[in-house]
Order: C-alpha cells, then sequence, then structure tokens
C-alpha cells in the first residue's frame, strides 16, 4: 500500500477512535475538544507512514505521536491520557506501517 493511502486510513481511524473515547467526557466546548483531538490523531496517523526515521518503525511511532500530543497535554494539562493514547496509538500505527507500507 501506499504511504499517503496508509496515511488517510490511519489518521482517520486513529481520530475516530479517540473522539469516540471521548463521548462520555465532559468539556465545557465539546465539539471544539472533539475536533481539536480528531485533528490531533489525524496527524499522528498520517505522517508516520510518511516519516523514515532511523530507528524501527514502531519507535518513530511513538516519538512522533508523543511530539503530536505534547502540545495538547500541555494546553489541556491532562498529560497522562493524552500523551498515553498519542505513544500507544503512534507506536501500533508505526508496527503497522512497517508491515504494510510498500
Amino acid at each position: 500500500m501506499k504511504p499517503i493511502a496508509f496515511g488517510l486510513i490511519a489518521g482517520v481511524a486513529f481520530g475516530i477512535a479517540d473522539v469516540l473515547l471521548m463521548i462520555p467526557l465532559q468539556f465545557a466546548d465539546k465539539t471544539t475538544a472533539m475536533t481539536a483531538a480528531f485533528l490531533s490523531r489525524f496527524a499522528i496517523g498520517f505522517l508516520i507512514p510518511l516519516c523514515k526515521l532511523p530507528i524501527p518503525p514502531y519507535a518513530g511511532g511513538a516519538v512522533i505521536g508523543l511530539l503530536i500530543s505534547l502540545p495538547d497535554a500541555v494546553v489541556t494539562g491532562a498529560y497522562a491520557p493524552i500523551i498515553i493514547s498519542g505513544v500507544v496509538g503512534g507506536s501500533i500505527i508505526g508496527w503497522l506501517s512497517g508491515r504494510i507500507v510498500a
């Protein structure tokens, strides 16, 4: 599969998964929070297969997931859930990318 196609699929899937996890949570502006979360997770899923780092794909995914998650974590103050989901999701997408992307 081409990296851009996999990135689009992974980004949408990770974005939707993160938004679904946010449904039961309470926010002052839930629509904005869910949109921002989707876009952040989409960026992680989209960029991982396009970035070739000199480390194993799962580790590269974790690094990208961490770097993209940090600004959201700082702004919200919810460090653990945002960083953990970004790193774990990034690792999974990186691992899959290493196996699927041609």
